[in-house]
């Protein structure tokens, strides 16, 4: 069984906000797999599914981003999944809008919601998919930018990226390998 998991915040409140984009990408996802997400457990919302004879598990964390870890920990345990079995995807400030970075693993970067989750597995082996936001402008604050909708600007340059993580997900889940993933969907350089 693989997992994937989206980070955001519960509620029509922040719904649309920078810091749902990984509940964004899983909805995509859901739909395109024809996998509702009609059950809870262990403080998320769960669809269960089939791609190929692979079962698969996505997983909409309901603890609010910065506890995130207080679901994917213990779902992860009742479900037998190792870390290296799921996907974390994550808004990222480090990554201009329009832009998406598959990796293996690595630090937090400062995202709360994925610290909770290293954190609660003990290590940071766990692949991510990460969804650009960009930085707010200076002297604007972090916490009320990523809590506020994408303006019509970015959604123009979010809305494929979006769509391109929903592929590389379903590309993944196909059992296509981390690298080629990673050669294949990664956005590149800008110059």
């Amino acid at each position: 069984m693989q997992m994937v998991v989206g980070l955001g915040n519960p509620g029509p409140r922040y719904e649309t906000t920078r810091h749902n984009a990984g509940f964004m990408v899983l909805d995509l996802l859901a739909g395109e797999l024809g996998i509702n997400f009609n059950s809870s457990r262990h403080q998320a919302f769960i669809g269960r599914g089939m791609v190929g004879e692979r079962r698969v598990l996505l997983v909409k964390p309901q603890t609010f981003m910065n506890n995130s870890g207080q679901a994917v920990a213990p779902l992860a345990r009742w479900y037998g999944i190792a870390p290296a079995e799921m996907v974390i995807v994550h808004d990222d400030l480090d990554l201009a809008p329009g832009r998406m970075r598959i990796r293996p693993g690595g630090s937090s970067g400062g995202h709360r919601g994925l610290q909770s989750i290293i954190t609660a597995l003990g290590t940071t082996a766990i692949p991510r998919l990460k969804i650009g936001i960009g930085r707010p402008q200076e002297g604007e604050n972090v916490v009320d930018y990523v809590l506020r909708p994408f303006s019509e600007g970015d959604w123009a340059l979010v809305g494929p990226v979006l769509l391109k993580a929903a592929r590389a997900l379903r590309f993944l889940l196909e059992g296509g390998g981390l690298e080629e993933a990673m050669n294949r969907f990664n956005s590149r350089r800008e110059r």
